[in-house]
Protein backbone atom coordinates (compact mmCIF):
# COMPACT_ATOMS: atom_id res chain seq x y z
CA UNK A 1 0.00 0.00 0.00
CA UNK A 2 1.19 3.44 -0.78
CA UNK A 3 1.03 6.71 0.02
CA UNK A 4 0.90 10.07 -1.86
CA UNK A 5 1.78 13.69 -0.81
CA UNK A 6 1.52 16.40 -2.46
CA UNK A 7 4.42 18.63 -3.51
CA UNK A 8 4.51 21.73 -0.68
CA UNK A 9 8.14 22.78 -0.67
CA UNK A 10 8.27 26.80 -1.19
CA UNK A 11 9.52 25.98 -4.72
CA UNK A 12 6.26 23.70 -5.43
CA UNK A 13 3.35 25.00 -6.58
CA UNK A 14 1.81 24.33 -2.92
CA UNK A 15 4.96 25.76 -0.91
CA UNK A 16 4.14 29.24 -2.67
CA UNK A 17 0.35 29.60 -1.69
CA UNK A 18 1.15 28.49 1.79
CA UNK A 19 4.01 30.71 1.91
CA UNK A 20 1.95 33.53 1.44
CA UNK A 21 -0.71 32.75 3.68
CA UNK A 22 1.18 32.40 6.43
CA UNK A 23 3.43 35.20 5.49
CA UNK A 24 -0.19 37.44 5.66
CA UNK A 25 -1.53 35.88 8.46
CA UNK A 26 2.01 37.00 10.37
CA UNK A 27 2.25 40.50 8.75
CA UNK A 28 -1.93 40.73 10.02
CA UNK A 29 -0.68 39.51 13.49
CA UNK A 30 1.98 41.73 14.06
CA UNK A 31 -0.05 45.05 12.72
CA UNK A 32 -2.57 44.59 15.17
CA UNK A 33 -0.44 44.17 18.01
CA UNK A 34 1.66 47.24 16.38
CA UNK A 35 -1.25 49.44 16.73
CA UNK A 36 -3.79 50.76 19.35
CA UNK A 37 -6.39 53.26 20.09
CA UNK A 38 -6.71 55.39 22.76
CA UNK A 39 -10.06 57.02 23.40
CA UNK A 40 -11.22 60.50 24.20
CA UNK A 41 -10.50 60.74 27.87
CA UNK A 42 -7.94 58.78 28.49
CA UNK A 43 -4.13 58.24 27.65
CA UNK A 44 -2.10 55.63 27.84
CA UNK A 45 1.15 54.27 29.84
CA UNK A 46 3.43 52.16 28.07
CA UNK A 47 6.02 49.54 29.16
CA UNK A 48 8.61 47.73 27.51
CA UNK A 49 9.18 44.83 29.04
CA UNK A 50 8.20 46.00 32.32
CA UNK A 51 10.29 49.19 32.38
CA UNK A 52 7.86 52.35 31.69
CA UNK A 53 8.15 54.73 29.09
CA UNK A 54 8.56 58.08 29.90
CA UNK A 55 6.08 59.73 28.26
CA UNK A 56 2.05 58.63 28.34
CA UNK A 57 0.31 58.15 25.19
CA UNK A 58 -2.82 60.65 24.02
CA UNK A 59 -6.28 60.36 22.43
CA UNK A 60 -5.76 58.48 19.04
CA UNK A 61 -4.09 55.90 16.98
CA UNK A 62 -0.93 54.92 18.81
CA UNK A 63 2.06 52.19 17.53
CA UNK A 64 3.81 49.97 19.68
CA UNK A 65 6.06 47.14 19.69
CA UNK A 66 4.34 43.81 19.07
CA UNK A 67 4.69 41.75 22.21
CA UNK A 68 7.77 43.15 23.82
CA UNK A 69 5.36 46.42 25.17
CA UNK A 70 1.96 46.58 26.97
CA UNK A 71 -0.19 48.88 27.47
CA UNK A 72 -2.07 50.23 30.70
CA UNK A 73 -5.01 53.05 30.11
CA UNK A 74 -5.69 55.51 32.37
CA UNK A 75 -8.80 58.61 32.78
CA UNK A 76 -7.64 62.24 33.00
CA UNK A 77 -11.52 62.75 32.73
CA UNK A 78 -13.08 65.01 35.87
CA UNK A 79 -13.70 62.49 38.29
CA UNK A 80 -16.41 63.17 41.07
CA UNK A 81 -15.55 61.64 44.66
CA UNK A 82 -18.09 61.84 47.50
CA UNK A 83 -16.56 61.10 50.91
CA UNK A 84 -18.44 60.62 54.15
CA UNK A 85 -15.88 61.43 57.29
CA UNK A 86 -16.09 62.56 60.87
CA UNK A 87 -13.52 64.09 62.75
CA UNK A 88 -13.20 66.25 66.01
CA UNK A 89 -13.35 69.47 66.79
CA UNK A 90 -11.06 72.36 68.74
CA UNK A 91 -13.31 71.47 72.02
CA UNK A 92 -13.02 67.87 70.90
CA UNK A 93 -16.74 67.38 69.83
CA UNK A 94 -17.28 65.09 66.96
CA UNK A 95 -18.64 66.16 63.59
CA UNK A 96 -20.03 64.39 60.43
CA UNK A 97 -20.25 65.59 56.80
CA UNK A 98 -19.83 64.49 53.28
CA UNK A 99 -16.69 66.01 51.40
CA UNK A 100 -17.03 65.89 47.29
CA UNK A 101 -13.53 65.90 45.69
CA UNK A 102 -13.59 66.80 41.71
CA UNK A 103 -9.95 65.97 40.45
CA UNK A 104 -8.56 64.67 37.40
CA UNK A 105 -4.85 63.10 36.86
CA UNK A 106 -2.60 64.94 35.35
CA UNK A 107 -1.92 63.70 31.38
CA UNK A 108 2.26 63.97 31.59
CA UNK A 109 2.00 62.33 35.13
CA UNK A 110 0.36 58.77 34.51
CA UNK A 111 3.74 56.98 33.91
CA UNK A 112 5.09 58.34 37.08
CA UNK A 113 2.00 57.36 38.87
CA UNK A 114 2.01 54.38 37.10
CA UNK A 115 5.63 53.41 38.35
CA UNK A 116 5.29 54.65 41.89
CA UNK A 117 1.71 54.50 43.21
CA UNK A 118 -0.78 53.01 41.41
CA UNK A 119 -1.12 51.31 38.26
CA UNK A 120 -4.77 51.00 38.18
CA UNK A 121 -7.25 54.15 37.98
CA UNK A 122 -9.16 52.91 41.05
CA UNK A 123 -6.33 53.54 42.86
CA UNK A 124 -5.63 57.15 42.29
CA UNK A 125 -8.33 58.56 44.71
CA UNK A 126 -7.61 55.63 47.65
CA UNK A 127 -3.75 56.41 47.27
CA UNK A 128 -3.39 59.92 46.22
CA UNK A 129 -6.08 61.85 46.85
CA UNK A 130 -7.91 60.14 50.31
CA UNK A 131 -5.02 60.78 52.29
CA UNK A 132 -4.46 64.24 51.27
CA UNK A 133 -8.21 65.43 51.90
CA UNK A 134 -8.20 63.37 55.24
CA UNK A 135 -5.19 65.51 56.46
CA UNK A 136 -6.83 68.90 55.51
CA UNK A 137 -10.20 67.75 57.39
CA UNK A 138 -8.11 67.24 60.39
CA UNK A 139 -6.26 69.43 60.30
CA UNK A 140 -8.76 72.60 59.68
CA UNK A 141 -11.35 71.17 61.83
CA UNK A 142 -9.77 70.88 64.73
CA UNK A 143 -8.86 74.58 64.55
CA UNK A 144 -12.40 75.76 65.65
CA UNK A 145 -14.92 75.23 67.68
CA UNK A 146 -18.33 73.67 67.32
CA UNK A 147 -20.24 76.41 67.71
CA UNK A 148 -17.85 78.53 65.12
CA UNK A 149 -17.73 75.47 63.07
CA UNK A 150 -21.62 75.15 63.09
CA UNK A 151 -22.08 79.23 62.44
CA UNK A 152 -19.47 79.68 59.32
CA UNK A 153 -19.59 76.24 57.54
CA UNK A 154 -19.25 77.94 54.07
CA UNK A 155 -16.01 79.68 55.21
CA UNK A 156 -14.29 76.71 56.67
CA UNK A 157 -15.08 74.90 53.93
CA UNK A 158 -12.99 76.88 51.82
CA UNK A 159 -10.06 76.15 53.95
CA UNK A 160 -10.56 72.92 53.80
CA UNK A 161 -10.12 73.03 49.95
CA UNK A 162 -7.51 75.38 49.82
CA UNK A 163 -5.73 72.80 52.44
CA UNK A 164 -6.43 69.88 49.86
CA UNK A 165 -5.03 71.43 46.85
CA UNK A 166 -2.08 72.78 48.29
CA UNK A 167 -1.28 69.68 49.49
CA UNK A 168 -1.97 67.84 46.11
CA UNK A 169 -0.05 70.57 44.61
CA UNK A 170 3.23 69.28 46.26
CA UNK A 171 2.89 65.94 44.52
CA UNK A 172 2.31 67.54 41.36
CA UNK A 173 0.19 64.45 39.86
CA UNK A 174 -3.58 65.39 39.96
CA UNK A 175 -5.53 68.67 39.53
CA UNK A 176 -7.90 69.37 41.99
CA UNK A 177 -10.81 71.04 40.26
CA UNK A 178 -13.54 72.01 43.43
CA UNK A 179 -14.10 70.43 46.84
CA UNK A 180 -17.51 70.66 48.39
CA UNK A 181 -18.56 70.18 52.14
CA UNK A 182 -22.26 69.34 52.94
CA UNK A 183 -24.70 67.68 55.83
CA UNK A 184 -22.76 68.80 58.86
CA UNK A 185 -24.42 66.68 61.62
CA UNK A 186 -23.37 67.45 64.89
CA UNK A 187 -25.27 66.36 68.30
CA UNK A 188 -28.74 67.45 68.95
CA UNK A 189 -28.37 69.02 72.34
CA UNK A 190 -25.17 70.84 71.08
CA UNK A 191 -27.24 72.12 68.05
CA UNK A 192 -30.30 73.56 70.17
CA UNK A 193 -27.72 75.48 72.48
CA UNK A 194 -25.84 77.05 69.66
CA UNK A 195 -29.38 77.84 68.32
CA UNK A 196 -30.58 79.35 71.96
CA UNK A 197 -27.45 81.35 71.83
CA UNK A 198 -27.80 82.97 68.64
CA UNK A 199 -31.30 84.08 69.39
CA UNK A 200 -29.97 85.51 72.96
CA UNK A 201 -27.27 87.08 70.41
CA UNK A 202 -29.86 89.04 68.10
CA UNK A 203 -31.69 89.81 70.84
CA UNK A 204 -28.93 91.88 72.15
CA UNK A 205 -27.83 92.70 68.97
CA UNK A 206 -31.29 94.40 68.12
CA UNK A 207 -31.71 95.78 71.86
CA UNK A 208 -28.63 97.76 71.54
CA UNK A 209 -29.56 99.04 68.07
CA UNK A 210 -32.82 100.38 69.48
CA UNK A 211 -30.91 102.40 72.28
CA UNK A 212 -28.83 103.70 69.82
CA UNK A 213 -31.60 105.27 67.80
CA UNK A 214 -32.90 106.34 71.04
CA UNK A 215 -30.16 108.02 71.97
CA UNK A 216 -29.83 109.62 68.23
CA UNK A 217 -33.62 110.99 68.55
CA UNK A 218 -32.92 112.34 72.19
CA UNK A 219 -29.56 114.33 70.44
CA UNK A 220 -31.27 115.45 67.35
CA UNK A 221 -34.00 117.28 70.00
CA UNK A 222 -31.51 118.67 72.04
CA UNK A 223 -29.66 120.20 69.51
CA UNK A 224 -33.06 121.30 67.62
CA UNK A 225 -34.08 122.75 70.80
CA UNK A 226 -30.50 124.61 71.78
CA UNK A 227 -30.98 126.14 68.30
CA UNK A 228 -34.52 128.15 68.56
CA UNK A 229 -34.12 131.34 70.00
CA UNK A 230 -36.46 133.94 68.99
CA UNK A 231 -34.87 135.03 65.68
CA UNK A 232 -35.75 131.73 64.59
CA UNK A 233 -39.16 131.07 65.90
CA UNK A 234 -39.98 134.39 64.50
CA UNK A 235 -39.02 133.62 61.57
CA UNK A 236 -40.58 130.19 61.27
CA UNK A 237 -43.93 131.60 62.14
CA UNK A 238 -43.49 134.25 59.30
CA UNK A 239 -43.01 131.44 57.31
CA UNK A 240 -46.18 129.90 57.97
CA UNK A 241 -48.14 132.97 58.49
CA UNK A 242 -51.14 132.86 55.93
CA UNK A 243 -51.81 137.13 57.27
CA UNK A 244 -55.64 135.97 58.71
CA UNK A 245 -53.74 135.36 62.51
CA UNK A 246 -54.02 138.91 64.39
CA UNK A 247 -51.33 138.00 66.74
CA UNK A 248 -47.72 138.04 65.93
CA UNK A 249 -45.44 137.12 68.47
CA UNK A 250 -43.19 139.88 69.43
CA UNK A 251 -39.86 140.64 67.48
CA UNK A 252 -36.69 139.13 69.28
CA UNK A 253 -34.93 141.62 71.48
CA UNK A 254 -37.65 143.53 71.87
CA UNK A 255 -37.76 144.98 75.39
CA UNK A 256 -40.37 144.18 78.06
CA UNK A 257 -40.27 140.31 77.17
CA UNK A 258 -40.90 140.50 73.79
CA UNK A 259 -44.41 141.99 73.64
CA UNK A 260 -46.29 140.87 70.72
CA UNK A 261 -47.70 142.81 67.38
CA UNK A 262 -51.42 142.67 66.96
CA UNK A 263 -52.02 143.00 63.45
CA UNK A 264 -54.72 145.42 62.21
CA UNK A 265 -55.56 146.39 65.80
CA UNK A 266 -54.07 148.31 68.88
CA UNK A 267 -51.69 147.41 71.84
Amino acid sequence: MSTSFKNVTPTGPGGTATLFIVLGFTGFLLLTQSLFVVPSGQVAVVTTLGKVTPKSRRAGLNVKIPFLQSVYPFDIKTQVQPEKFETLTKDLQVIKATATVKYAVKPEKAPKIFRTIANRNSDIYQKIVYPSLLKALKSVFSQYELETIATDFNVISEKVAESVAKELKSFDLVDVQSLDLTGLEIAEEYRAAIEQKQIAGQQLLRAKTEVEIAEQEALRYETLNRSLDDQVLFKLFLDKWDGSTQVVPGLPGSEGGNPPVIVGGRR
